[in-house]
């Protein structure tokens, strides 16, 4: 039996998705560590890599608490999971202004505000998919979009921050902003009752291309017997280890390789997260309309075209923004494509925990691209990043779904 909104009192749905976009606007200011590092530097001293690690340990972290997360809220519900992550990740933050040695801000803004950012990252996606099956894709990529946007507009708050009170007074200011804003967030997470449907919607088949779903639904070990996972994790590795480089210290990049201030290197965050945001909803309407590997296939040449650009080309100030929008929109793509494929090759009924397995690789990323890229320079790195997208690009000239599944 099906609850539609006719047949009693529940909610606005959009009352739930503005507390969502709240939520996302303000997770999205993890995309803004690359503001940090050389003040961190500069006032403590610290290494260059080390204050990028944090950074590391921060999405390693996030990762984790999205897998865990996202069990426990079909258990306890939506709310009480976003409340949790807001108060993990304000306080976090805000404990990091305490720290004087690395190892402390490794466990406040990586460790707990990780935890914080990935348990209240996957509480909005869920309960909106539950809320929106008519507009799922286009609630989706709106919410998506935020955590994008919210980059660009934290950009200019963090500076003013650091500038007029310091680093560690801008962890307190922005730990307790960050904190509110995902609490005042949260309290509109509320989960639909059971089967629900919107007022006059029914299900109907899935049009366009690359949109077949897989005909079984297989468990992970299952998933993880075909050779499509392994693609899967290969592309998530590559992808999210080039975009994490240049995102983990883009404002360095351009202090050091285009000689900018770190008011106009900072503004390649505010490229990275506009482009990232565009990048979501962009990439998802081509998959669908041109199908899954066309947009692979762009995703990953537009990804290798910029790292080969940065590393080999001498850039100025319009050079380097220009490429950090095509890394933007590229990481963009790339977030809102491998839950697509992992749920089309592998089936809705374990999603969550197939996509998990798959996800724990955006982690291992994030704990090794930002520090290799410190470790071996940012041209080397950059090279080696193009050279690894373009075996992306290969890889999906040799992609089909698995046994079963419709193909694009």
């Amino acid at each position: 039996m099906t609850v539609s909104s006719a047949d009693k009192k529940i909610p606005n749905r959009w009352f739930v998705v503005a507390g969502s976009l709240l939520m996302q606007l303000s997770l999205g200011a993890i995309y803004t560590w690359s503001l940090f590092n050389q003040p961190l530097v500069d006032t403590f001293g610290w290494s260059p890599g080390d204050t990028v690690f944090t950074f590391s340990l921060t999405l390693a972290f996030f990762s984790v608490a999205v897998i865990v997360a996202g069990r426990i809220q079909d258990r306890v519900g939506p709310r009480k999971v976003a409340i949790a992550g807001g108060i993990l990740t304000g306080t976090g933050v805000a404990m990091a202004s305490f720290a004087t040695s690395i190892y402390t801000l490794y466990l406040t803004y990586g460790v707990l505000a990780g935890l914080g950012i990935g348990a209240a990252y996957v509480t909005p996606l869920a309960t909106c998919s539950k809320w929106f099956p008519d507009k799922r894709g286009m609630v989706t990529g709106l919410i998506l979009a935020a955590l994008g946007v919210g980059g660009m507009l934290f950009k200019p708050i963090i500076l003013y921050f650091i500038e007029n009170a310091g680093v560690s007074q801008a962890f307190l200011y922005l730990g307790i902003m960050y904190g509110s804003l995902l609490l005042i967030g949260s309290m509109a997470l509320i989960a639909p009752p059971e089967g629900y449907t919107p007022e006059g919607w029914e299900p109907a088949p899935a049009q366009g291309k690359g949109t077949a779903l897989s005909i079984r639904n297989y468990t992970t070990l299952q998933a993880m017997a075909t050779p499509q996972f392994y693609m899967l994790v290969i592309w998530m590795f590559f992808g999210v280890s080039a975009g994490l480089m240049v995102i983990s210290v883009a404002a360095g990049m351009g202090r050091d390789m285009v000689g900018l201030t770190l008011r106009e290197a900072g503004n390649a965050v505010v490229t990275i997260s506009l482009f990232n945001a565009f990048g979501r909803l962009a990439w998802g309407w081509i998959s669908d309309h041109y199908g899954r590997k066309f947009s692979l296939t762009g995703i990953f040449t537009l990804f290798s075209l910029s790292m080969f650009y940065m590393a080999l080309v001498p850039m100025g100030y319009v050079g380097f923004l220009m490429a950090t929008c095509i890394v933007g929109v590229s990481f963009g793509g790339l977030a809102a494509m491998m839950p697509t494929l992992t749920a089309e090759w592998f089936g809705l009924g374990n999603i969550g925990n197939n996509y998990g397995a798959v996800f724990i690789f955006y982690g291992l990323a994030a704990l090794v691209a930002p520090g290799f890229a410190i470790a071996i320079g940012f041209e080397k790195a950059l090279l080696v990043a193009g050279c690894a997208c373009v075996g992306g690009v290969f890889l999906v000239l040799f992609a089909k779904p698995p046994t079963g599944v419709g193909t694009d």
